[in-house]
């Protein structure tokens, strides 16, 4: 709970002065009083962070003309987004690498389960907070991590193409005209395209199998000049061990000389899976990466140079080789993960293996920003709304990280001492048991 005394002038003081920062972004002085306002209920306590429940922590007195400016903030005024993560990041950033370098770009999906059909985006789709395929909203993020902590610096909705195809759907949630149908990896290839522009200090690219398992989305971060380690299915194929390609047909004196790799029946990729299953028992080694909140987390790993097997059966030549780094339990029937590593030839395993799970650290930025900051609680449904919800989210996220990394990790929603005036024991947020209009 909220400590109910007045918030210490320090943090009232570092508070303001990075809402002040964040104003920069606004693009309309008119707009600076309902930024503070909408990120400051963000980080009120209470379990209800849509509009109008905030209003009331807010403004107890007067909740309809603070609804009314909270609402025409997110769901109307044309700031930009991308300018106010910016913002976030230039500000959190910094104080993030005071106490550790930028480790990894982590990449990253999030849904938000959904009852309608009407909000921007929503259809029946696989969202992992369920497990399954559910009626959804999800978006993509990327985050920038250090060795213990995290900040998302790019969020953005995926548009499925029942979406982006509907003229009406697109009118009646006001998308923009540039929003165009792009699968999750090729937003998250843009999102990190941007970021290299940008000049964030540059990580290794982590991604689950989703972003993995696609050759565009490699070849994309790779052609950035970034190291990666990329979670991949078990059907990927590649060329290792004895199992390599022909060589090109030898050049007979005319015309070009021939680059295309050679396939027959006893030259074929093998899939990782199969790969991991023929490895000898000595090739597996038991490796401890990181202490968890229960046990020390340790499993079975084996690592192994190897060549993707695509491009090379039609005109291409050899994929670079890289690493492949595989999971199997102790006890487990199969495997349990494989990764396509673009890391340095001399690692450790056990380095290798700490890369590649460090897409732990991005847990605490969605339980917390879902949990305790209501990302998911927006209850508009256009695209501007919901964008403009999540960047606020994020930079209220963004002064909980800066708080943790110049004083205590433990900083959370709860604990920052901000006191709400009490709420009028007569309000009952709209669809609430027994609710009334708001006065």
């Amino acid at each position: 709970m909220a400590a109910q005394t007045l918030a210490p002038a320090p943090q009232e003081k570092r508070l303001a002065a990075y809402l002040e920062w964040l104003a920069q972004a606004a693009g309309h002085a008119d707009r600076n009083l309902p930024l503070r306002n909408y990120c400051t209920g963000l980080l009120l306590d209470g379990e209800r962070k849509s509009v109008e429940p905030m209003a009331a922590r807010l403004a107890p007195d007067q909740v309809q003309s603070m609804h009314e400016s909270l609402h025409h903030f997110v769901a109307q005024s044309p700031w930009s987004d991308a300018s106010m993560l910016r913002q976030v990041r230039d500000y959190v950033l910094p104080t993030m690498q005071k106490n550790g370098a930028v480790t990894a770009w982590i990449v990253d999906e999030t849904g938000f389960v959904k009852k309608g059909t009407h909000s921007v985006g929503v259809a029946r789709q696989y969202c992992g907070r369920v497990g399954k395929t559910e009626n959804c909203q999800v978006a993509v993020s990327l985050s920038v991590a250090t060795a213990t902590g995290s900040l998302p610096i790019a969020w953005r909705l995926y548009l499925p193409e029942e979406w982006a195809s509907d003229p009406e759907r697109r009118r009646e949630a006001d998308i923009p005209k540039e929003v165009q149908f792009q699968t999750k990896p090729q937003i998250a290839l843009a999102q990190i395209q941007q970021a290299v522009e940008d000049g964030v200090s540059p990580g290794v690219v982590l991604a689950d199998e989703v972003y993995g398992s696609n050759r565009e989305f490699r070849k994309g971060v790779a052609e950035l000049k970034l190291s990666y380690s990329l979670a991949v299915k078990s059907t990927t194929t590649v060329w290792a061990l004895e199992r390599q390609p022909l060589p090109p047909k030898p050049w007979k004196g005319k015309g070009r000389r021939a680059t295309r790799m050679r396939r027959d029946q006893t030259h074929q990729p093998i899939t990782v899976k199969q790969l991991a299953q023929e490895l000898p028992e000595k090739a597996w080694r038991e490796v401890t990466w990181r202490e968890g909140s229960k046990k020390t987390l340790r499993s079975r790993f084996a690592a192994l140079r190897v060549r993707p097997a695509y491009g090379d059966d039609g005109k291409g030549g050899l994929q670079p080789e890289q690493w492949l780094l595989m999971e199997w339990p102790v006890g487990a029937e199969e495997p349990s993960g494989y990764w396509l590593a673009r890391l340095p030839v001399k690692l450790s395993l056990k380095r290798l293996v700490g890369i590649s799970k460090h897409r732990w650290v991005i847990e605490r930025d969605y339980e917390e920003l879902k949990q305790e900051l209501g990302l998911g609680h927006y209850e508009g449904r256009n695209w501007r709304g919901f964008h403009h919800h999540g960047t606020l989210c994020i930079a209220a996220y963004g002064f909980l990280m800066a708080e943790r990394s110049r004083f205590s990790p433990s900083a959370h929603v709860g604990y920052l001492e901000l006191c709400p005036a009490p709420i009028p024991p007569h309000f009952r947020p709209r669809g609430a048991k027994g609710s009334r209009p708001t006065p």
